[in-house]
């Protein structure tokens, strides 16, 4: 299908995007050609996933060990009471093919570690992370980096979020701006969180990526975008590449998606 022209039901469906100046067939023929890699389908994969396959992108691979739990119900939309105890990834990817048969749905119910990572991401035209934690961020980052695959990094904590979007070599990496991992938060039912924050992130997330897959640019480009719930208010924050990180800098010590060691809170 790579390369070829829009079918007249795909010119109806998309019919929205087809009118966007900037976009118009030749970004839709772009989505559709893509595949992107999801890492974790929870409170950010969800709404993320949902609006990629709206899109139209072609091929979402699906990476999430998880079963469903009535806790993940406030916030996780993809899912619902039908589906406790299923695998995530296989309840995900059956919302997905229902919602647009033209995407390619890849559900792996593995969790990605620094072992299989750069395996997971080959192949890939951009990596979301959605994951839950900061050692699956770092390994993922590492995997995109090192692959030369861009990557938009989501996180939740409680009213906030947060979003990144690197670019290698061009922007700084979650390394970068994350040299030493921070204490690891605890989970979200335990911590507490806005479930429509989740909503506001992934469909972030989504915007970034279909501007990436489609016009070959990104607002967020060598910024991080803060979003406050409780205040109703964002800002951005400038990030820069650190010419002495151990990934992306002058003299790379990383050579391979590393494990860091992360200090649990309390």
């Amino acid at each position: 299908m790579r390369g070829k022209g829009l079918s007249e039901a795909q010119m109806e469906r998309y019919q929205a995007h087809l009118a966007l100046p900037d976009f118009g067939p030749l970004g839709q023929r772009r989505l559709l050609d893509s595949r992107v890699l999801l890492v974790g389908i929870g409170g950010i994969g969800c709404p993320a996933a949902l609006y990629l396959a709206a899109a139209g992108v072609g091929g979402l691979t699906l990476v999430d060990d998880d079963t469903v739990e009535i806790t993940n119900l406030q916030r996780q939309v993809l899912y619902s009471e039908a589906d406790l105890g299923k695998p995530k990834a296989e309840a995900a990817a059956h919302r997905l093919r229902a919602a647009n048969p033209d995407v390619r749905i890849e559900p792996h119910e593995v969790r990605l570690t620094a072992s299989n990572a750069r395996q997971i991401v080959e192949g890939h035209d951009l990596v979301l992370d959605g994951s839950d934690n900061f050692a699956t961020r770092y390994v993922v980052n590492d995997a995109a980096v090192l692959g030369g695959v861009p990557l938009i990094s989501g996180s939740l904590y409680r009213y906030e979020g947060q979003l990144l979007v690197v670019r290698p070599p061009e922007t700084a990496c979650y390394r970068c701006v994350f040299r030493v991992a921070p204490p690891e938060a605890p989970p979200c039912h335990d911590a507490g969180v806005l479930g429509a924050v989740a909503g506001v992130i992934g469909t972030l997330q989504a915007a970034e990526a279909i501007n990436l897959l489609a016009r070959g640019s990104s607002g967020l480009a060598g910024r991080m975008l803060l979003v406050d719930a409780r205040e109703m208010s964002t800002r951005s924050v400038e990030v820069r590449p650190d010419p002495a990180c151990p990934l992306c800098g002058s003299d790379p010590t990383i050579d391979r998606p590393t494990a860091v060691a992360v200090c649990e809170t309390g």
